[in-house]
């Protein structure tokens, strides 16, 4: 199978998944474009962030015409992450592959873990911003999308329901904004770091992620949220033992 064509299909899942969860579609971007396509782990963390940054914007747009963002609790939740994100992205390019590898592992096992745990209920009508938890919780996650490359949508979501007490269906496409500025700023930089893009594939690879997030989001409306979250956690389940696997052999 060519390259284009691993890169078109790869896409369309990450897109899927983040139109339809608000998270997670990072945690399948790097390891496909490393087992997949042949990236290194540096190079494959730059290119999922560039990737879920224009797929982020994307999805944001859709949930945003439907109501379902909160500007100004995501606008703080998302404004503690951005110096962590650029500190965490300058640190990455001097960490081994290897020790990016086992943490992109963990990584994807703590996601499925809270992706299986029951879900909280949030109070209706709810969302104002506390700020000593939002500004943890944010700055917690920008970290983590500088050093991984990841967006962390998909402990931003959880996150949102229970330390803020959104809703499911604001968690998401709020989680959307927050990924968004976690990402830019981790790229912002990586941008003079030296590493190599292979544009012919991250170009495809993010337009099919572009068109699969808007299915993603009509998904999201007809599948139970639940359900779908658990056959993500599985799915990231058996990615994370395999690169963990890896990465020590």
């Amino acid at each position: 199978m060519t390259a284009l064509i691993l890169a078109l299909i790869a896409g369309a899942v990450v897109g899927l998944t983040l139109g339809a969860l608000g998270g997670g579609g990072s945690v399948l971007a790097v390891p496909a474009l490393i087992y997949l396509l042949g990236f290194t782990p540096a190079a494959a963390t730059t290119a999922s962030l560039i990737i879920v940054t224009a797929t982020s914007v994307t999805a944001l747009y859709a949930h945003a015409r439907a109501g379902q963002v909160r500007w100004k609790a995501g606008a703080a939740f998302a404004a503690a992450g951005i110096l962590p994100a650029a500190a965490a992205g300058a640190a990455a390019a001097h960490l081994p592959q290897a020790v990016l590898t086992v943490a992109f592992a963990a990584t994807a096992v703590l996601a499925a873990v809270q992706m299986l745990r029951p879900a909280h209920t949030a109070r209706p009508g709810s969302g104002d911003v506390r700020p000593g938890k939002a500004a943890g919780a944010g700055a917690g996650l920008g970290a983590l999308t500088g050093l991984l490359g990841v967006g962390g949508g998909f402990l931003a979501v959880p996150a949102l329901v229970t330390v803020l007490a959104f809703e499911m269906e604001a968690a998401v496409g709020t989680s959307l904004l927050i990924i968004t500025a976690n990402s830019l700023a981790s790229l912002a930089t990586r941008s003079g770091v030296a590493v190599s893009l292979d544009w012919s594939v991250i170009g495809p690879f993010t337009g099919s992620a572009i068109l699969g997030a808007w299915d993603g989001k009509r998904m999201a409306a007809k599948v139970s949220g639940s359900r779908l979250q658990r056959i993500f956690a599985l799915v990231l389940l058996a990615v994370a033992v395999f690169m963990a696997a890896d990465a020590v052999t």
